[in-house]
C-alpha cells in the first residue's frame, strides 16, 4: 500500500523521466502563418519567443530532457491534410510536435538563450534538408550499366574511406572541413567538426560524420566538381588551411597558392581579400593512393 503523500512524489520522479518536445517557430513569416488559426493565440512574435523560453526553462526545471524542433507551418499543413486533423486545433499541433521529436530538426535545449537557440534550430533545419538532398541524388544514381553495382551506395563507400582518410593524415588537432558540392537545383555545403590526439583515431559525431560524407558521395556519384577545404587548429601553433578539388570521383590535392587563392578572393566580387594573421596557406595533402581510382564506367 502506497503511503499517503507518497503518490504525489512519485509522479513528480516519473515525470523528470518523461522527454519533452518543443516546437518552436523560428522566423516571423513562419509565425505570420500560424496566426490564421483562431486557435494560435500570439500575434508578436518577440513576445512569443519570449514566452517559449520561459516554457524551455520551466520543464528544464523539472529536470527532465528537452528538445526544441523546428515547426514549419507547410508542413503541418501537409500533416494535417495527409491525417484528416482539424489544423485550427491546440490537440494536432501537439501530434505534429510529437511526429517532430522523431523525424524533422532539432536540437536538445541546454539554457541556451534563444539568440543562440533560434540560429542553432536553424542551422540543423538546413544540414538535414542537405543531407535529404543529397541522400536522393545518390538513390537516383541507381545501378552501373556494366557491373550492376549501386551507384550511390559505392560512392558513399568511397566518400566515408576517402573522409578517414583525410582524418587520419591531418594527424592530431581540433579539425573542421567543409566539402562544397554543386547540384542541379542548389549548392550542397556540409561542414564537419573533429579532433584528434597523438593516439588513436579522429572523435566527431557520427551524424555530421554521415551528413559530410552523403554530400561528398552525391558529388562522386554525378562527377560534379566540388571541393573540400581543411583547417587545422593545434594548441600554441598556427593554423593550417589545406584544400582539394573533387574531380573523377578522387580529392586531388590543391597547390599552395591555390589554396591561398581560394581563402583571399571574394567569391561575389572575385576582389583580393587580406590573409587571416596567424594561418599558413598548405597544400593539400595526397589522400587517394594513385591505383585507387573510381570506376569511369560509373
Amino acid at each position: 500500500m502506497t503511503r499517503p503523500g507518497t503518490t504525489t512524489t512519485l509522479r513528480r520522479a516519473l515525470r523528470r523521466e518523461v522527454p519533452s518536445t518543443v516546437g518552436l517557430l523560428a522566423d516571423e513569416d513562419d509565425f505570420t502563418a500560424m496566426r490564421r488559426y483562431d486557435t494560435f493565440a500570439f500575434d508578436d512574435h518577440p513576445a512569443y519567443l519570449r514566452q517559449i523560453e520561459g516554457l524551455l526553462k520551466s520543464l528544464a526545471g523539472q529536470g527532465g530532457h528537452t528538445t526544441v524542433a523546428l515547426f514549419d507551418p507547410e508542413e503541418y499543413a501537409q500533416y494535417c491534410e495527409d491525417t484528416g486533423l482539424d489544423p485550427d486545433r491546440p490537440a494536432s499541433r501537439s501530434r505534429f510536435t510529437a511526429e517532430l521529436a522523431a523525424t524533422g530538426a532539432r536540437i536538445p535545449y541546454t539554457g541556451q538563450p534563444m539568440t543562440t537557440l533560434v540560429p542553432t534550430l536553424i542551422d540543423a533545419a538546413v544540414r538535414r534538408a542537405t543531407w535529404e538532398y543529397a541522400a536522393l541524388l545518390l538513390t537516383d544514381t541507381g545501378d552501373c550499366a556494366d557491373c550492376g553495382q549501386d551507384i550511390g551506395r559505392a560512392a558513399f563507400d568511397r566518400a566515408s574511406h576517402l573522409l578517414m582518410r583525410l582524418l587520419e593524415a591531418a594527424g592530431p588537432g581540433t579539425h573542421h572541413l567543409v566539402c562544397s558540392v554543386p547540384a542541379a537545383d542548389e549548392q550542397l555545403l556540409a561542414v564537419l567538426h573533429a579532433t584528434r590526439d597523438q593516439h588513436g583515431p579522429a572523435h566527431l559525431d557520427s551524424g555530421a560524420g554521415a551528413e559530410f560524407a552523403t554530400v561528398l558521395a552525391a558529388g562522386i556519384a554525378h562527377d560534379s566538381p566540388g571541393g573540400v577545404v581543411l583547417r587545422t587548429t593545434s594548441p600554441g601553433a598556427r593554423d593550417r588551411l589545406h584544400g582539394w578539388r573533387l574531380t573523377q570521383g578522387t580529392l586531388h590535392p590543391l597547390t599552395e597558392a591555390e589554396v591561398f587563392s581560394a581563402y583571399c578572393t571574394d567569391a561575389h566580387t572575385g576582389e583580393p581579400l587580406p590573409p587571416e594573421p596567424h594561418v599558413d596557406y598548405r597544400a593539400g595533402f595526397p589522400v587517394t593512393p594513385e591505383d585507387e581510382d573510381w570506376p569511369t564506367h560509373h
